[in-house]
């Protein structure tokens, strides 16, 4: 055995000297080589070696030891800089010198560096905002089975998990599973998917083998970011191909679904590969690849949000409760939405023990998401680097990403992604004190589908609403003939006779006939269904999602601070442009009539490509004054999108730090986020419900901005007639007309927030305790959220027909009857708006880290966040959608014995009400441990690890409709450096 690790160590390292040799041979360059230790004398890995005062650069690799080649002339210095650990020189003098050093702990974070915070390099105890860094080391401890699981115990962050390939950030309030308010950047691409609208950071951002450091900004950042990063953001970064090179190896294997609930246990399974290589300090390249594949998450919770005592229900039913409701509409199941007032029937004329009662809602039976989703998900990431050093100091870079996933993530309904894709382009010219980069990004979302037209239109194929409630109608006259009439007693057995009735026939799950209709229908890019109604629909409707996009984004900055000298001086300009290939279900051409907008021209396009722009500018001064304690800093950014004024942003700030281990500070910012591309200028051609962007000229020949009523006021209209009328008459229609609320929509504008934050960082007792607490207040105007409304066809709010409209008879046109007059119906819309109330958020959020002993640190971080009550309604619910208190502690240490380390961390959160368009909830408190063990192998550059999360299997839901998350137990192996010729 023994020799056959000689023999092995042997072939690495002719395999990593050989290439260096020949190199210097050519280039007449020469190589230094050494080893770097930490303060109990074991090997450094990661340690990064640089000259000082060139980017010539190198990182040492899981032995210790570093190999970097020069033709610097003698003598110089080297810098050895490592995470938690005191920066150290080393003058070199010839080039025999022996290259040893040890690396003292500085525990915890007294000369980190971040450049989020003002997009340029500083301390991060000096930083202007909340910011938060995760480096290597700690990404490394993390007991997630990802890097980007980590960001769950940052502080202050609240994680959306809708798949296991997509997990969503977000800080501060107002959360969301596609989060608009929140920036994702990946050196320096933004991630955020165009036409989609849901970010992808960790679908098709960096691998675990390429990511180097992530930086987090809890709050407003849009004076130097720009209109999407009014909550925060998060910034990845990836490792230098200059500095880290060689050849990485990762595969993690797990299982989930261990309880065997809805799923039997199933493997996830991850690999990834990197190399990286640079010759003479000029050239280097790095290439990425990554593939995983899982059994995801269920979506499965079945209940009721639409209860029986709701106006949305039957109040007027107490023998139909529970599991007996005729109006149930369940969490996870679709094609049933009666509390939206969609997929229902109403059923006049019930008699129960003699008395006549008021028209029955019942909603359609609907299928369960577990059986619509195929829960089986890959993800492919694949990326290339090459770069060129024109100067020491001046890269020229160019950077290919690829994405593609599978998965489900919800945005007014839930969306089944099947090879979605992203693409991404990046030109890059970095210097010492300016930036120019240049990025395209293109989306194509595959064989997607959106889950709830394919449930409407699974029903639909079976029978249409008029014909199902009439066939429900006859089933439960014919139940109380044959029993004696409908009584008290036997209502329930009833109405699940007559919905036996009316759904015989229907495709059921695990049969031939649905999993056949489902493939026809998701594939079929038209999301109606054939009627008299809409008699160019397909047949059997559809519900693909075709959406493609390309995204191009140019952006400089300089910094000006050695031309001007009596302050730091930095200005930036960008400016981006979207363009969309309007497929007539989506995105549609809004240059064509309304009648053809959803049609194919001769060539198969549906017209041209839907254009959106932005544009923006910023400058950033910064002064110190009384010998550095005091740090002022001036911000203001512009921002101009040509639908809308331009707008400005500033920032101030100031940091005082009496001395270098405590620092106090005060952030005034406002910002403005214009509608993303999705609230802007979509047209969903949903023909039932139609969801419609936010700028005005939508409107046109729609009539929802000024003629329509709000869908709250309809409901509560409604009711009253069905409690006052067995017929639903329109004599009691008209007498209710009171009751309706005309919405008068405001014309779009954007989203304002004005932020005021104070902060503290520190550290004490000799670098051993950490200490930061921030706290926040909000106040957001013009909030952008969702409101649906209900169009009289034919006839202005405020008339007799458009009062008789809004009857849930009404919902299509009708013609007379003995109580009700001939209608033209209604058409109901999901409008992109802004609320009109202003609304308030405040909280603040501490953390505390303790290195005790040698290495073994404890930490821990709780945040509080609250939304400030309203007076008064609004148009639509905004969905603060954040649990007041939460937090984590966890206890680790990186080296308990040579080699070895663990981590344990404890979750917690509060229960809190989620509010969405899709479902409304309470989540439950959630209770999770988490828990790794990493052993080193250096002499073998081999790392293994195992792991899980949620280790009890305490099963949870981290927002209401979405995934019920269980344990993931895993072990993984990195093989890191190999090749690197060090």
């Amino acid at each position: 055995m023994r020799s056959f690790k000689n023999f092995l160590k042997l072939i690495v390292l002719f395999l990593t000297l050989a290439p260096g040799m020949a190199w210097a041979q050519l280039n007449g360059n020469y190589a230094l080589s050494g080893k770097v230790n930490d303060d109990h004398g074991q090997p450094l890995i990661g340690t990064t070696v640089t000259i000082k005062g060139t980017s010539n650069s190198t990182s040492t690799d899981s032995t210790g030891k570093f190999t970097l080649q020069t033709n610097a002339r003698l003598p110089f210095t080297l810098v050895f800089s490592a995470v938690g650990y005191q920066t150290q020189e080393f003058l070199i003098r010839n080039v025999n010198s022996a290259v040893n050093v040890q690396l003292s702990t500085q525990a915890l974070l007294i000369n980190e560096v971040v450049v989020t915070a003002s997009r340029r390099e500083e301390k991060l105890l000096r930083s202007p905002v909340a910011i938060e860094k995760l480096s290597i080391t700690a990404l490394k401890q993390s007991p997630g089975p990802s890097f980007y699981d980590a960001l769950e115990n940052v502080k202050g962050v609240q994680m959306t998990t809708t798949s296991i390939t997509m997990k969503v950030p977000n800080t501060r309030g107002f959360n969301s599973p596609n989060n608009f308010r929140f920036m994702q950047l990946a050196d320096g691409v933004d991630m955020q998917s165009a036409t989609l609208g849901v970010p992808l950071g960790n679908a098709i951002g960096p691998t675990e083998l390429d990511i180097a450091s992530i930086e987090i900004t809890p709050g407003a950042a849009a004076a130097l970011y720009g209109t999407n990063a009014i909550n925060g953001l998060s910034n990845l970064f990836t490792k230098d191909p200059f500095k880290t090179q060689g050849l990485s190896f990762y595969h993690r294997t797990g299982i989930n679904h261990v309880d065997g609930i809805g799923v039997s246990p199933s493997a996830i399974n991850e690999t990834a590969i990197r190399f990286a290589k640079a010759w003479n300090d000029k050239f280097a390249f790095k290439v990425n690849a990554s593939y995983l594949t899982g059994t995801d998450w269920q979506s499965n919770t079945r209940k009721d949000q639409n209860p029986g005592n709701l106006k949305t229900a039957n109040p007027a039913y107490p023998e139909l409760t529970s599991a007996n409701n005729a109006a149930y509409d369940g969490w996870n199941k679709y094609g049933d939405d009666a509390l939206a007032g969609s997929n229902t029937v109403s059923i006049k004329g019930v008699v129960v023990d003699g008395v006549a009662r008021p028209n029955l809602t019942v909603a359609r039976t609907g299928y369960n998401e577990v059986d619509l989703v195929d829960p089986k998900v890959t993800n492919l990431k694949l990326d290339g680097t090459l770069a060129y050093k024109i100067t020491p100091n001046t890269q020229l870079s160019y950077t290919y990403r690829y994405g593609n996933m599978d998965g489900v993530f919800q945005r007014g309904n839930k969306i089944s992604l099947n090879g979605a894709s992203v693409q991404n382009h990046k030109v890059e010219l970095k210097g010492s004190d300016f930036l120019v980069r240049a990025y395209e990004s293109i989306e194509n979302t595959g064989k997607s589908f959106n889950v709830k037209p394919l449930a409407d239109n699974l029903d639909l194929n079976h029978a249409s609403n008029s014909v199902w409630g009439t066939t429900y109608k006859n089933a439960l006259t014919a139940y109380g003939n044959a029993n004696g009439g409908l009584t008290s007693a036997n209502l329930a057995a009833a109405t699940q006779a007559a919905r036996a009735a009316a759904d015989a026939g229907r495709v059921e799950p695990g049969t031939q006939a649905f999993t056949d209709l489902r493939q026809t229908i998701i594939g079929i890019n038209n999301w109606d269904i054939k009627s008299s109604l809409i008699p160019n629909a397909p047949v059997t409707g559809g519900a693909a999602l075709v959406q493609k996009s390309k995204m191009y984004n140019a952006e400089a900055q300089w910094d000006l601070t050695k031309h001007v000298k009596v302050i730091d001086l930095l200005v930036g300009a960008d400016v981006r442009v979207y363009s969309i290939t309007p497929d007539g279900n989506n995105f549609v051409d809004f240059t064509r009539s309304i009648a053809d907008r959803n049609t194919p021209l001769a060539d198969g396009s549906f017209g041209e490509n839907v254009i959106y722009k932005k544009y923006g500018a910023f400058t950033q001064v910064t002064k110190t004054f009384f010998d550095e304690k005091l740090k002022l800093f001036g911000s203001v950014r512009w921002d101009y999108n040509p639908y809308f004024d331009p707008k400005f942003t500033p920032r101030l700030a100031a940091v005082y730090s009496p001395n270098t281990n405590h620092n106090f500070r005060f952030t005034f910012q406002n910002g403005y986020r214009f509608p993303s591309l999705f609230e802007a200028l979509s047209y969903v051609n949903n023909g039932r419900v139609k969801r419609v962007g936010s700028l005005e000229f939508i409107n046109d020949g729609l009539g929802y901005l000024n003629n329509s009523y709000t869908q709250q006021s309809v409901t509560a209209f409604n009711a009253a007639v069905k409690a006052q009328s067995t017929t639903g008459d329109d004599a009691t229609a008209l007498a209710n007309r009171n009751l309706l609320q005309v919405a008068d929509l405001p014309k779009a504008r954007p989203e304002q927030i004005t932020s005021f934050e104070v902060g503290y960082k520190g550290i004490f007792f000799d670098n051993k305790i950490f200490l930061d607490i921030d706290a926040y207040a909000n106040r957001y105007n013009g909030f952008l959220g969702q409101v649906q409304v209900f169009v009289p066809n034919g006839a202005t709010v405020g008339s007799d027909a458009a009062v008789l409209a809004m009857l849930d008879i009404n919902r299509d046109p009708t013609t007379a009857t003995a109580t009700n007059a001939a209608s033209n119906g209604q058409s109901r819309y999901r409008v992109y708006t802004n609320a009109k109330n202003v609304y308030n958020n405040y909280g603040s959020s501490a953390g505390l880290s303790y290195n005790f002993y040698r290495r073994y640190t404890v930490s821990g971080n709780v945040s509080f966040n609250k939304l400030k009550a309203q007076q008064t309604s609004d148009i639509f619910v905004t969905g603060f959608n954040t649990p007041e208190w939460s937090g984590n502690f966890s206890f680790g240490n990186r080296e308990v014995v040579k080699n070895l380390g663990f981590n344990v961390v404890y979750k917690w959160q509060q229960s809190y009400l989620w509010e969405s368009p899709l479902v409304t909830g309470n989540v439950p408190a959630i209770h999770t441990v988490d828990a790794q063990v990493t052993l080193r192998v250096p002499d073998y550059y081999a790392t293994f690890k195992i792991g899980a999360t949620d280790i009890f299997n305490k099963r949870y839901i981290q927002y209401a409709g979405g995934p019920t998350i269980g344990g993931i137990y895993y072990a993984s192996v990195t093989l890191d450096g190999l090749l690197s010729g060090k």
